[in-house]
């Protein structure tokens, strides 16, 4: 039989076990810690398959449980036969379950909650690990400590428990609770409270908390969370009065913060009415409170709740509070309104500091500020930025602070002597501040109506250059006019030189155009080496991968086909030349035959004449319905040949004068059809 067994570098606990005759050791490589196990209290040993191979749990008389991960199926044998001639305890083999289902039973066993499915264990919880346990109607939510030795820790576990038939006399969930509390490590509230105070409007934490207030914690306890806050984490207290004059802030900053699973509070912020007064007794004796406060308080007290709640606070703590200095803003109050992250709320300027209430609360100290800095307002002149940068390259913005706060807070700041990035704002555009919004400056106005006139003189040269240069040529057709047709026809030349600047641009698009004409009857074009091969290795792939999709194909084509030798190309590229050998010769017997004579050109043009024909009669129909049939209109036509004709001939003298003059006729005709052509294949 084996004296000793050791197992070094143990996966997850990485450190060395050994099994002795006389204990179990573990040493833990990275904590130094040595967990010793004397072998008379073993009384169970179990072999698990885990996460990254198999691990033991073994379980004490006193009640302790103890689990390493990390050996290999080998081990389980050689472990085997140590236990039984050693220990006397027989490794079992125990089964996870890992179906991963949520249903199941919770079972209590020492320190272990251990949540099971059909009698096998899905998971452990050490209830040492437990922080906080809060009950609902039908759950139990658990909280653990923060393992700051892992980059993620699990924070809260939520257990539904259905309502029990069998034993109305007792709350399953408070059962289930009482057996969480009896192993977790959480604050238990020993003894008697000092004081209670019920139903405190509490910011954040959101919601209505009792404080129950006790020698060495205060106890924070609400319908879904308990807060357990020891005076030591107690940083700073604060009392601020509202802006309303009729509230009160009490401000408790901690470190550490409390938890509420992922969210941090690093404030404790309470809200009083000034006209809600309490008579307050203290749950101890007049010796007793004058030995311990020394004279701080008193066993019976009476007076605004808020002064009752500072003064109890204080005299526990032994801790100053901090109320707002001399400063007083534009309206008489201590404090400034403005907004801090999308967020409106209070910024109080203290002798020592500024701290922003309430979402989220900032605190500030002048020590830790590196500048500040005064900058407009982004959506509004009404108001301004206040920016405050800190030593460690934080910077906190709080905006829509009304202008007349400017004077007041610059003067408060000049007098703490920070140091000011933009300093001179104040001497040079303080008026801009005290000006009314009737005599101001709207740059934004201004800098609209400057781009509103770039634009309306760009307008107008566009067209006063479209007219230079398409009608000056024309000018005697419109002298020959008469004066109401004259205007009408200027009109009418506008339009239509508008018109023609687009077509002429459009026949630099024609040629490209035409090389994506294709002959239909001529022969097709030959395939590539990779398209030959694809096409005779398709099925091959489609069953060597079944199910898979037409763009997978291709992918998966291209990786082999770069993964094939330049031999096996060889045959594929020999195909693929011979195959152009034969398009090559039947392309030239297809233009011997007589094959793609006929030029698309031609073709384009005359369909191209053809659709401007029909373009031409019903853009004239438009304008006619525009103009409400009225016969001053003149085409394009018209006013071409107007320089051989009379001014004062109507509608049917120029329908004549198209039938006499054919020859000219065709020349426009053949002229327009080729802008035509173009924009019709443009489009």
């Amino acid at each position: 039989f084996y004296l000793m067994l050791q197992f070094g570098n143990l996966k997850h606990n990485d450190g060395r076990l050994r099994f002795s005759k006389q204990n179990v050791v573990y040493k833990s490589s990275k904590t130094g810690k040595v967990d010793s196990i004397p072998a008379s209290e073993l009384n169970l040993a179990q072999w698990r398959r885990v996460c990254l191979g198999h691990g033991i749990k073994l379980g004490t008389s006193t009640g302790h449980v103890y689990k390493y991960d990390g050996f290999r199926d080998t081990d389980f044998e050689k472990i085997s036969e140590f236990f039984k001639a050693n220990y006397k305890v027989e490794l079992t083999e125990k089964d996870m379950c890992v179906k991963g289902w949520n249903w199941g039973t919770a079972k209590f066993s020492g320190p272990l909650l251990s949540f099971e499915v059909n009698d096998n264990t899905a998971f452990e919880v050490p209830l040492s690990n437990v922080s906080q346990c809060a009950t609902g109607k039908n759950e139990v939510t658990l909280e653990f400590h923060q393992n700051d030795d892992t980059e993620v820790s699990l924070m809260e576990v939520r257990f539904y428990v259905p309502p029990s038939q069998s034993d109305e006399r007792q709350d399953p969930v408070e059962a289930f609770a009482q057996n969480v509390l009896s192993k977790a490590d959480v604050i238990q509230a020993t003894g008697d409270a000092v004081c209670i105070f019920k139903e405190l409007q509490c910011l954040t934490p959101r919601g209505r908390y009792d404080i129950r207030i006790y020698p060495t914690f205060l106890h924070l306890h609400g319908k879904t969370f308990d807060y357990k806050i020891p005076y030591t984490t107690v940083l700073r207290l604060f009392l601020l009065p509202h802006k309303d004059q009729r509230q009160m802030f009490f401000v408790i900053s901690l470190d550490p913060p409390i938890k509420q699973g992922q969210t941090r509070y690093h404030f404790l912020i309470l809200l009083f009415s000034k006209e809600e007064d309490i008579s307050l007794t203290l749950n101890m004796s007049e010796e007793d409170v004058e030995r311990r406060f020394e004279g701080k308080l008193s066993k019976f007290m009476s007076g605004s709740l808020y002064e009752m709640v500072s003064r109890v606070m204080k005299a526990l703590v032994n801790r100053k509070i901090t109320v707002p200095g001399n400063f007083q803003g534009h309206s008489g109050a201590q404090c400034i309104t403005c907004s801090y992250k999308a967020s409106s709320g209070l910024l109080y300027p203290l002798e020592r500091g500024f701290i922003y209430v309430h979402k989220p609360p900032v605190h500030l100290r002048f020590e830790e500020i590196s500048c500040v800095n005064f900058a407009r307002g982004t959506t509004t002149t009404r108001s301004f930025d206040f920016e405050i940068e800190t030593k460690q390259g934080n910077q906190y913005t709080f905006s829509s602070i009304e202008r007349e706060e400017y004077g007041k807070l610059f003067d408060f700041v000049n007098a703490k002597k920070l140091n000011i990035k933009n300093r001179g704002f104040k001497e040079g555009n303080i008026d801009e501040y005290s000006d009314s919004d009737d005599d101001q400056h709207d740059a934004y106005l201004e800098r609209m109506k400057a781009e509103g006139k770039i634009r309306e003189e760009g307008n107008d040269s566009d067209e006063s250059d479209g007219e230079s240069g398409e009608y000056d040529s024309n000018a005697s057709a419109s002298d020959s006019s008469e004066g109401g047709e004259e205007s009408e026809d200027e009109s009418a030349k506008k339009k239509k030189a508008k018109k023609a600047k687009v077509v002429k641009e459009k026949k630099e698009r024609k040629p490209r155009k035409e090389k994506k004409q294709k002959d239909a009857g001529g022969p097709k074009r030959p395939m590539s080496a990779y398209m030959l091969w694809l096409n005779s290795s398709r099925e091959r792939i489609k069953s060597e991968n079944p199910g898979i999709s037409v763009t997978e194909i291709s992918k998966k084509a291209g990786e082999m086909w770069r993964q094939l030798s330049k031999d096996e190309k060889q045959e594929w590229e020999a195909k693929a030349g011979e195959a152009k050998k034969q398009y090559d010769k039947a392309k030239k017997e297809y233009k011997e035959s007589g094959g793609a004579t006929s030029s698309p050109r031609k073709e384009s043009k005359k369909s191209g004449a053809k659709k401007d024909d029909k373009k031409r009669k019903s853009a004239g129909a438009d304008k006619d319905r525009e103009r409400g049939g009225n016969d001053s209109f003149k085409s394009r036509e018209f006013i071409e040949t107007s320089e051989e004709s009379s001014s004062d001939s109507d509608h049917k003298s120029k329908s004549k004068r198209k039938k006499v003059n054919p020859e000219s006729d065709d020349e426009e005709e053949e002229a327009v059809s080729t802008p035509a052509s173009s924009e019709e294949e443009s489009d």
